[in-house]
């Protein structure tokens, strides 16, 4: 499949195995543990499908003009991958390989501006590459020390992104995942800051597997509760029984 965009010509191909992909290091020990908590709390609630493929640091592949281009958001939800698990282990092809990215994220965590890229030539910006390459539909940065959330939308008519304004709850609606993005500020894992989350389409909180077993510990000591104040009132009932000389039955 081709595609002309700008001067490049662009061509899906699968990354050659020899292609020694870059290596460079997450900018801090945050970004790992919220690209997992985004994930998890996905699997968690049955909204991760098992064809789909989330991404954290990883290499998403185009050729342009002949070029390997391969950026590595932070985080990235792709539908649909038309391949096995392992045959995309190393690096990932949209439209060779399956679906195009729904969303890719970038946290925002030194002053480089990378993530607002949009150098046209070669190699090209991570903006321009999400925007007019990838055509992705939902660019998220976010700068979580101060907890700004940036979300941009691709323009059907224009095919440029263009900044999204939340709702009353400071949420944004994404689309092609039926779910809610938000700020959440919280500790997880040791780190207290401000997490990315998903709520559902009623406004719940999808949960991380702590909070659930916090939920089923919490429910297990109401029920507990609850035994115990019908057995103290079975004594009562059973004391003020005997009191009047009635027997009451076991």
């Amino acid at each position: 499949m081709i595609i002309t965009t700008q001067d490049y010509q662009i061509t899906w191909e699968k990354l050659p195995d020899d292609y020694i992909l870059p290596d460079d290091p997450v900018d801090n020990i945050y970004q790992p543990a919220q690209a997992a908590a985004l994930t998890e709390s996905l699997q968690l609630a049955g909204k991760r499908p098992p064809n789909c493929l989330t991404t954290t640091n990883y290499g998403i592949c185009a050729t342009l003009n002949g070029k390997i281009v391969v950026k590595a958001p932070d985080w990235a939800y792709i539908p649909e991958i038309n391949t096995t698990k392992q045959e995309v282990y190393r690096s990932y092809t949209p439209q060779l390989q399956g679906d195009i990215p729904v969303i890719v994220m970038e946290f925002i965590s030194d002053t480089d501006g990378t993530e607002y890229s949009n150098k046209p030539t070669y190699p090209p910006g991570k903006w321009f590459f999400y925007e007019r390459i990838l055509k992705v539909p939902n660019y998220i940065i976010f700068e979580p020390d101060r907890g700004e959330l940036e979300v941009y939308r691709l323009e059907k008519n224009s095919e440029q992104y263009k900044i999204e304004t939340p709702n009353q709850n400071q949420r944004y609606w994404i689309e092609e995942m039926k779910l809610y993005l938000g700020i959440w500020e919280g500790t997880r894992e040791g780190f207290t800051t401000k997490w990315l989350r998903w709520w559902d389409e009623q406004g719940n909180l999808l949960l991380w597997s702590s909070e659930l077993v916090e939920q089923e510990k919490q429910r297990a000591e109401q029920e507990k509760q609850r035994a115990e104040q019908e057995k103290q009132r079975a004594e009562k009932l059973a004391a003020q029984l005997r009191a009047a000389g009635i027997e009451p039955e076991n």
